[in-house]
């Protein structure tokens, strides 16, 4: 596993199933549902869209400049802070990135060992799963067992390296970008993009899943 010192772990929150953060938020939401204000359903809905539409659009934007345009890429890779500032995407929870490039021969994913950091200035909200104790023991014991999981497998001689965020250091993969997409524009490739395969746990959407 690649990652930093979780003894240098300095995490605002506590390490339960429930960030201080999340604990806050649940109790607002009932107090406001309690007096009527809010529909639990709709709020539903919005955490859902956050987590699925909204915040991975950015990350797609990211990736899909990183696949047309070589120079974009390349500092990308050489320091993601700066370079995602670029498309507008900054704040908390995304003040230091680095991203990580799929390639033939490497497979990268992320997890957080200890809680959910999360890269959400392009990301969004993490998953359930994501801060799931299961999935982030089994990435780190067992990646390809996960990957399995998630609907795919890759071949024996793809190394597998697994990317431990902290509070300091977030991780974007760069996923690979499908076979028969020359010539597409950025909005046309960003189609292709699934917050999966940022996370490393998915892989792009082959392109018959957007019109060219």
């Amino acid at each position: 596993m690649t990652g930093h010192d979780h003894d240098h772990h300095h995490h605002d929150h506590d390490h339960s199933e429930l960030s201080e953060t999340e604990l806050r938020v649940r109790a607002l939401e009932t107090v406001l549902t309690e007096k009527g204000y809010v529909e639990p359903a709709a709020l539903d809905v919005l955490i859902e869209t956050y987590e699925t539409k909204v915040g991975p659009r950015n990350g797609a934007r990211v990736i899909a400049k990183a696949w047309a345009d070589p120079a974009y890429r390349a500092r990308l890779i050489a320091d993601a802070t700066p370079a995602i500032a670029e498309l507008g995407y900054a704040g908390r929870q995304g003040e230091h990135i680095v991203a990580v490039e799929n390639t033939e021969r490497q497979h990268n994913m992320v997890v957080c060992t200890l809680c959910s950091c999360y890269p959400w200035s392009v990301l969004g909200l993490p998953p359930v799963w994501y801060k799931s104790a299961p999935y982030r023991s089994r990435a780190v014991i067992d990646p390809r067992g996960v990957l399995r999981d998630f609907g795919f497998e890759l071949p024996p001689e793809t190394e597998i390296r697994v990317w431990d965020s902290t509070a300091e250091i977030r991780y974007l993969v760069v996923p690979m970008r499908p076979r028969g997409t020359d010539g597409w524009s950025e909005e046309q490739l960003a189609e292709l993009v699934t917050r999966d395969s940022m996370i490393g746990t998915g892989l792009a959407r082959p392109p018959g899943h957007a019109d060219p």
